[in-house]
């Protein structure tokens, strides 16, 4: 497991980890930890990052920006 990862979304602080072992270019699904709930971000076709386990109270905006900002650091 990674170290944690903090974002700041709306005014406030989230902390994530990364669970996913390896994080190539090429990767579509990364597995992320928020809040202790194991969550899975996986990229479309057209390349955008979308989250599967999402629910009515859910932000969407929360984890496109945390699947922004691990695109930004691994460079993908």
């Amino acid at each position: 497991m990674s170290l944690p990862l903090r974002i700041t979304y709306n005014g406030q602080d989230y902390s994530y980890t990364i669970i996913s072992k390896k994080i190539e270019i090429d990767i579509t699904e990364i597995k992320i930890a928020l809040n202790g709930e194991e969550l899975t971000i996986s990229r479309n076709y057209s390349g955008e990052w979308d989250i599967k386990e999402t629910t009515i109270s859910d932000e969407p905006g929360l984890f496109k920006a945390i699947a922004k900002n691990i695109a930004l650091r691994y460079r993908l």
